[in-house]
């Protein structure tokens, strides 16, 4: 299976969003859409920064940037398309990586807030684990809300791709990794926990955790300790925590 067109690319919206994207030499962009109707200071930049770095710049109709924004409020009549070299089919992606190879990567059931997901996003690539499966089916469009969350670590992740957690789970436990699920009870403590070198590390939604589906399919749980009647951590700032502890038990750790 090969990487949808779809997940080829990161779309921004917003003229100072495109702009600062237009001026950042490291990211690869596919084309800037800007509505004809659109003027001002800002859009001669954007238009004079495309031409300077050879981006293809299309002037379009305002309803033909709306469709690709998805956020006709907030798009100020630019789109751009970013090329996501990161993101992959999980499936091919275990194919290029198979084991015994190390790799920890996260995989995201049910997370639907963006803000959310930016944070996992950046904490996972920040901290060097492998990647961060988001699957299609209960998650966020892998957009502007994401990408800014993420502060632009999305740009540079590894993003993996599958239809749903479960179909992730399955394709991981055959690819030879070992499935942990984190919830806040009835699970071993993280500092614990041996966690295996090929390692799938599952968090759920915000408000139900892993789903019935999910949680077959999980092997072992851990939890974080928490104090003072706290009854559980955000699941970006848990993400984070297990993100680091993970990469601070890696051999390449410093």
């Amino acid at each position: 299976m090969t990487t949808s067109p779809r997940d080829r690319f990161i779309t921004i919206y917003g003229r100072i969003p495109v702009l600062e994207a237009l001026q950042d030499a490291r990211l690869p962009i596919d084309k800037v859409l800007v509505a004809r109707e659109a003027r001002g200071e800002v859009i001669e930049q954007i238009c004079a920064a495309a031409a300077a770095r050879g981006v293809t710049l299309q002037r379009a109709t305002a309803a033909r940037v709306t469709r690709l924004s998805r956020n006709g409020r907030h798009d100020q009549g630019v789109v751009a398309d970013i090329e996501a070299p990161g993101v992959a089919e999980l499936d091919d992606w275990l194919s290029a990586n198979p084991a015994p190879a190390a790799a920890r990567v996260v995989v995201l059931d049910g997370v639907t807030n963006p803000a959310n997901v930016g944070l996992i996003i950046r904490s996972v690539t920040a901290a060097g684990l492998a990647g961060i499966v988001l699957p299609r089916a209960g998650s966020p469009d892998f957009g502007p809300l994401v990408i800014k969350a993420s502060a632009g670590a999305a740009f540079h992740a590894c993003v993996l791709r599958s239809p749903t957690a479960v179909a992730a789970l399955e394709s991981m436990s055959a690819g030879g990794f070992r499935l942990y699920g984190l919830r806040a009870r009835h699970a071993d403590v993280l500092w614990d926990v041996e966690v295996a070198d090929r390692a799938a590390l599952v968090l759920g939604s915000e408000t139900d955790g892993i789903s019935t589906a999910a949680a077959d399919r999980i092997t072992a749980w851990i939890r974080l300790p928490v104090a003072n009647g706290v009854e559980s951590l955000n699941v970006a700032t848990a993400a984070a925590v297990v993100a680091y502890e993970l990469a601070r038990r890696s051999p390449a750790a410093s």
